[in-house]
């Protein structure tokens, strides 16, 4: 970086202070995550002990399966949550995929790269960023799974593929659902437009939130009938967990 950038980058932070993206608090730098130390220690990372194939968080002992996957496992071969779906994390979310504010891509990229939960992931043949149906598209300008796909996995830019999963259904959104409502409601919603560079492939599905796992579920079924190998899938956050506070934070 030469003395003119430098010096450049100092005035505009000096003009224009970057601030928290939890809480708008001043910040002393624009470099990511932005967040504020307060802010940052309350970011809670999924640490293990986690569940083998649903990355649930559990209390002790070493990662094994949970009693929900014991009795009904995921189809999925392994989910993994970097956050507990809770401020600080939700408010960057929220930010970007309600209201349009791509300002919080870069740290959430920052802060999901360094947790338990994203290291764990196995290399994947290809990366799918969970569809949005092209109305929906339309309506929001872009697919939030698609950018955190490419921020997140920018060492794996030639993986990430937006032409073979599509949503084939409008359907209504998640969040007013039940779980039993969510799985009905996304019932043959997505389908595949070149089923046959599926066969064999080891798939990587990302999305924001993994809340029951319908949206992702029903993702993998379609890969899997199709004949990849496996699908696993990652998220930024988890909700619906009840009654876990994390007492971890990620330094970055």
């Amino acid at each position: 970086m030469s003395f003119l950038h430098k010096g450049i980058l100092a005035l505009q932070e000096l003009l224009f202070p970057a601030r928290c993206l939890g809480c708008t608090e001043q910040l002393s730098s624009s470099h990511p995550p932005l967040l504020c130390l307060n802010c940052h220690h309350d970011a809670s990372e999924i640490l293990p002990p986690f569940c083998t194939c649903c990355g649930t968080p559990l209390y002790l002992g070493d990662n094994h399966l949970c009693l929900s996957c014991l009795e009904k496992p995921l189809i999925l071969t392994k989910a993994r949550s970097s956050f507990l779906y809770q401020e600080p994390i939700s408010i960057l979310v929220r930010q970007l995929k309600f209201k349009g504010n791509l300002t919080g891509l870069a740290s959430l990229a920052a802060l999901t790269k360094k947790t338990a939960a994203f290291t764990d992931l196995n290399p994947p043949d290809l990366i799918l960023p969970v569809p949005l149906h092209i109305k929906r598209l339309r309506e929001r300008g872009f697919n939030q799974s698609q950018l955190l796909a490419q921020v997140c996995f920018s060492q794996w830019q030639d993986k990430i593929r937006f032409d073979l999963l599509k949503r084939q259904r409008a359907t209504v959104p998640q969040t007013r659902l039940s779980g039993k409502a969510r799985r009905h409601n996304l019932h043959q919603a997505f389908c595949l437009e070149k089923p046959n560079e599926i066969s064999g492939k080891n798939i990587l599905l990302v999305d924001d939130v993994f809340t029951t796992g319908s949206t992702l579920h029903e993702c993998a079924k379609v890969l899997l009938a199709a004949g990849a190998a496996e699908v696993a899938a990652f998220t930024v956050a988890r909700g619906g967990v009840a009654g876990i506070k994390m007492a971890h934070n990620t330094e970055v």
